[in-house]
């Protein structure tokens, strides 16, 4: 069973005012972050099968040095829905029994450690399964390749929890609140 680790580095950045994944956060690009563990994460195992998915070419560029399969999604900039599409039109069909990950390109604080126990819970019988810190559940977040069609059903800028709410979810305790933490402005990244 294949885990299909999905990278979201297409988002619009409209709090952000600019594209916030090209700006350095602590010495480099914000969305480097995210990609450096992933590509180490996948370069581990057999069973992980990155994409990276993006609006943004010199992302795309970026992540192709790396080995990695890269998808252009030119309709981001209308919703999330689009990002998930484009991503599941790279992916193509896919044993049921394999998985999809999505996780999210400006969340710097993720860790390996956490990406490696979501994936544990990626076995038979499972949906879905997420990673919160206590009570608060954000990304990444793991589906069984079962929930294409509704994953592909969303609309707009639905995402993800939409399907989840839907079915029973494991998840999967953060080591800290700054995992889950994403950078939506540049004061909440210390950009000024």
């Amino acid at each position: 069973m294949n885990k299909h680790m999905i990278y979201l580095a297409a988002g619009n950045s409209r709090r952000f005012g600019t594209n916030k994944l090209l700006h350095v956060y602590r010495g480099k690009h914000l969305y480097r972050y995210g990609l450096d563990m992933l590509e180490e994460l996948c370069y581990k195992r057999s069973d992980c099968i990155l994409y990276v998915v993006s609006q943004y070419r010199e992302i795309l560029e970026q992540a192709k040095k790396g080995g990695v399969q890269v998808v252009y999604s030119p309709d981001s900039y209308k919703g999330m829905s689009y990002t998930i599409e484009a991503a599941l039109h790279a992916v193509g069909d896919i044993p049921e029994e394999d998985f999809l990950v999505f996780v999210v390109a400006d969340q710097p604080g993720l860790t390996e450690y956490t990406v490696e126990k979501l994936l544990a819970a990626a076995d038979f019988g499972v949906e879905t399964a997420s990673v919160r810190y206590g009570s608060t559940p954000g990304s990444p977040t793991l589906f069984s390749a079962r929930l294409m069609p509704e994953l592909l059903a969303l609309k707009g800028d639905e995402g993800g929890r939409k399907v989840i709410r839907n079915h029973p979810c494991v998840y999967i305790e953060a080591e800290s609140a700054e995992e889950l933490y994403d950078i939506d402005t540049p004061e909440e990244g210390g950009m000024l």
